[in-house]
């Protein structure tokens, strides 16, 4: 490696309550509150140099324990918030084919994929310019995580983002040099199919 090395640990939040009117602030369910300290657990001993997050309240749950216990204060972006979801009329998993096959596409009200990811790569790039060579803790969203390692790996698609659709928290880090993606390592996924 020639640059400084980077790692990030994304956490893609625990389980939250199913139906809670205002997404921003849909709490962790009690379920996930659990599932949530079994990510402290996996990165208590994993020296961290900062926390960054989505500001939804259940990717900073997810991480507000971990960060405490590293002594950190979880910083915010709101270009980390998750994709707008528009009106879905019963056609949810249609429409997630239809928004990986063309990223312009959008549900009536809602974000497309390529909105998503240019906002998140915008913060991700502050990310890794603001903490070179560091160690971070970042709470983020599947969406929004799947267009973050799509941008990386272009073979992270629609099969990807199915995968992991029901693992909450899922834990993965990613490796650069300076600003240069290098690899990445799953650590934790809790599935929590029905």
């Amino acid at each position: 490696m020639t640059g400084a090395s980077t790692k990030v640990y994304c956490v893609r939040h625990a389980l939250p309550v199913a139906d809670y009117t205002i997404d921003r602030e849909r709490p962790l369910s009690a379920e996930g509150r659990e599932d949530a300290r079994r990510v402290t657990e996996l990165l208590s001993a994993v020296p961290l140099d900062a926390a960054v997050s989505s500001p939804y309240l259940r990717s900073l749950d997810t991480i507000r324990e971990c960060a405490a216990g590293h002594g950190l204060t979880i910083e915010t972006d709101e270009d980390f918030r998750e994709r707008k979801v528009g009106e879905t009329a019963g056609r949810y998993d249609e429409l997630i084919r239809m928004r990986w096959a063309d990223f312009d596409f959008a549900e009536p009200g809602g974000e497309c994929l390529r909105s998503v990811e240019e906002r998140n790569m915008r913060a991700f790039s502050r990310l890794l310019a603001g903490h070179r060579g560091e160690s971070v803790l970042f709470g983020t969203h599947g969406t929004a995580l799947s267009v973050i390692l799509h941008f990386y790996d272009p073979a992270w698609d629609y099969r990807g983002f199915r995968r992991i659709r029901s693992w909450m928290p899922w834990v993965i880090r990613l490796d650069f040099d300076g600003e240069k993606y290098v690899g990445r390592e799953e650590l934790l996924f809790v599935d929590k199919k029905r």
